[in-house]
């Protein structure tokens, strides 16, 4: 079994959340973890999974703008925050708007602030959606990994992150 996992990540927790995720699918197959930045030379065609993810900005997927403000929040100067490379770069939006369509087994997965989903919305529902539109077969429910207000991970997420990777990757034949 082949996979790829294809992020986004403005702080770093989304590609923390993506690395575990790999961590988890490599105890079933093989995996490829790439930022959304490089994942247009990527072959979605060749991998028997398409794991998907990133941060969830006012209530869904990433926007050039929300991407941009990110930027600005870390460029503050009482800002502790550290951006990711490529951070304001094009999103997991702009990279499925270009996706050829295709069949094949595909997870959404996302990072957010730890409240209600009603309030914070989630990203992976957005992503879940766009990987349908294209022809993947959900093999998971889309999956939130929580953040604290400073944008740090909760204790015990990495961990769940990688279980539920190796439990999405088994699932693939």
């Amino acid at each position: 079994m082949r996979a790829l996992i294809v992020f986004e990540s403005m702080y770093g927790c989304t590609h923390d959340i993506a690395d575990a995720i790999a961590r988890g699918v490599a105890l079933v197959g093989d995996v490829t973890t790439v930022p959304v930045s490089h994942a247009i030379d990527e072959d979605t065609s060749v991998y028997d999974l398409v794991i998907v993810g990133g941060p969830t900005h006012v209530h869904g997927m990433s926007r050039e703008s929300t991407r941009r403000g990110a930027v600005e929040a870390a460029d503050q100067p009482d800002s502790d925050l550290t951006i990711e490379p490529d951070a304001a770069a094009a999103g997991i939006r702009d990279w499925l708007g270009e996706l050829s369509r295709r069949e094949g087994a595909a997870a959404a997965f996302d990072t957010r602030v730890d409240k209600p989903a009603i309030l914070t919305g989630r990203a992976s529902k957005g992503i879940a959606k766009n990987l349908q539109k294209l022809g993947f077969t959900l093999v998971a429910e889309p999956e939130s990994f929580l953040v604290d207000t400073h944008t740090q991970l909760l204790e015990g997420e990495v961990a769940r992150a990688e279980q539920w990777g190796q439990m999405v990757a088994a699932r693939i034949p």
